[in-house]
């Protein structure tokens, strides 16, 4: 089963994480030997192509208790750098590894992502 992006779009993600479908990887070394089963997936570092980014950071807004009656201001974020499509490599470490519609994802905050690869065209 497939997760379809109308299902992901249900999905909210909060602050500065990132939700990350995890790369295929192959199950051989580069001389040919099997991996058995889960090595791959305790290595410290991980890639995968990030699905939905969070708002960013949250800039406070400044409280002014005097006066009630002044409308509040909705809160503005600092936006992330990634972008969904990217290419992230990302540390396993600060990573959680969640299951979604039988499909593994993982939710990074962006400060255990190392590095972005981004290809304008790879998704149109």
């Amino acid at each position: 089963m497939s997760t379809s992006k109308a299902d992901l779009d249900k999905l909210v993600i909060i602050g500065d994480r990132l939700l990350i479908k995890p790369r295929s990887e192959s199950d051989r070394t580069a001389s040919g030997l099997f991996l058995p089963p889960g090595i791959k997936e305790k290595e410290q570092v991980q890639s995968g192509y990030v699905i939905k980014v969070g708002p960013g950071y949250p800039i406070p807004v400044p409280t002014e208790d005097s006066e009630p009656w002044k409308e509040k201001e909705p809160i503005k974020y600092i936006p992330l750098q990634a972008q969904p499509g990217d290419l992230a490599i990302f540390l396993q470490k600060g990573a959680y590894e969640v299951f979604y519609q039988d499909q593994k994802y993982f939710i990074v905050p962006q400060n255990s992502v190392l590095m972005l690869e981004r290809d304008e065209g790879l998704f149109d």
